[in-house]
C-alpha cells in the first residue's frame, strides 16, 4: 500500500521527537552532579562555616536587653541564646546571619515544660559552645553554671521592666524546678504568676549578660574562673563520684548535695 504524504510527515515528526527525548536524557545523565542537580531543580549543598564561628566582643548590657526582649518572645533559652547570637548578628553578619535561633525554643521551662536544665543556661552554654573551641567552651560554662547556683540573682534589672522590683535568691542548683521553687518560696509569689515569669526575664537577661562578660575576657586571654566547685560537693565526690570508694554519682561539678539529697544525716559518711 503506497503510504500517504500525512502518514509520512506524521512518522518523521515522530522520529525527531524521540531523537531529541533521547539527546536530553543522554546529555543529563552525562552532565557533572552539580549541574545534573540544578537541573532537577535540588538546591546545591555549600560548605558549612568553619567551627567554631567568628566572635567579636559585644556589649553585655545591650546583649542583655535583647535577652529580656527575647525573652516573651520564646522563654528563657530562646532568649539567652538570641541575646547573645542576635548582637554577634548585627556585629559580625556572616553564619549568624542564617542561624535558626527559633530552635533554641525548645529549651523553655526546663525543656519544653519538664524542669530540667535552666534554659538561660542552656542557651548559653549552647552560644558558648558555638564561638569557641571545646576546653575554652567547658570551662566558660563551667563558670557560669558555678556563678548562676551560687548568686544572688537576678542582679540585671532591664531598662524598662513590667515590675520595678524583683526578689532574689540562691538557687543551689542548674535546674529549672529547683530554681524556681526556691524563688517562688522566698518571693511568697506563684510560679505562675506574672512576677515569677518577670523574674526569669531578669534571670535569662542576667545570665547573658554573665556569659558575654565571660566572652570578651576570653577575647582579650583575660578569662579567670572566679566560683570553684564548693569543698562540701568535692568531699561528696570523692567517694560517690569517678574513682571513689561507691562512684554511683555520674558528674564531676555541683553547687549543692544537700539542695536535692536532704536525707543525708549530719555525721554523713560515718559508718
Amino acid at each position: 500500500m503506497e503510504t500517504t504524504r500525512r502518514e509520512l510527515l506524521k512518522g518523521m515528526t515522530g522520529m525527531a521527537l524521540g531523537a531529541v527525548a533521547t539527546s536530553a536524557l543522554a546529555g543529563l545523565v552525562g552532565c557533572a552532579p552539580k549541574e545534573a542537580m540544578a537541573a532537577q531543580g535540588t538546591a546545591t549543598p555549600t560548605a558549612a562555616p568553619a567551627f567554631p564561628w567568628p566572635y567579636q566582643k559585644v556589649d553585655p548590657i545591650a546583649a542583655a536587653e535583647r535577652a529580656y526582649a527575647a525573652y516573651s518572645q520564646g522563654g528563657c533559652m530562646f532568649g539567652a541564646f538570641e541575646g547573645i547570637l542576635g548582637e554577634l548578628r548585627d556585629k559580625v553578619g556572616g553564619p549568624y546571619l542564617t542561624f535558626p535561633s527559633a530552635m533554641m525554643k525548645y529549651g523553655a521551662a526546663g525543656v519544653v515544660g519538664w524542669g530540667t536544665l535552666c534554659g538561660a543556661l542552656n542557651g548559653a552554654a549552647a552560644l558558648l559552645y558555638l564561638v569557641l573551641d571545646a576546653k575554652a567552651a567547658t570551662a566558660l560554662i563551667n563558670e557560669v553554671f558555678a556563678w548562676y547556683g551560687s548568686e544572688e540573682l537576678p542582679n540585671y534589672k532591664p531598662k524598662a521592666p513590667k515590675f520595678d522590683t524583683i526578689k532574689t535568691s540562691v538557687a543551689n542548683s542548674p535546674l529549672c524546678h529547683v530554681s524556681v521553687t526556691t524563688w517562688s518560696v522566698k518571693s511568697g509569689f506563684k510560679t505562675g504568676s506574672p512576677e515569677r515569669a518577670e523574674r526569669c526575664a531578669w534571670l535569662t537577661a542576667s545570665v547573658a549578660k554573665y556569659a558575654v562578660e565571660l566572652l570578651n575576657q576570653q577575647a582579650d586571654s583575660a578569662f579567670k574562673a572566679a566560683h570553684e566547685v564548693p569543698q562540701d560537693v568535692k568531699a561528696c565526690l570523692s567517694c560517690h563520684g569517678k574513682g571513689g570508694e561507691v562512684e554511683n554519682v555520674h558528674a564531676t561539678s555541683a553547687t549543692s548535695c544537700t539542695v536535692c539529697h536532704t536525707d543525708i544525716k549530719p555525721n554523713h559518711p560515718s559508718k
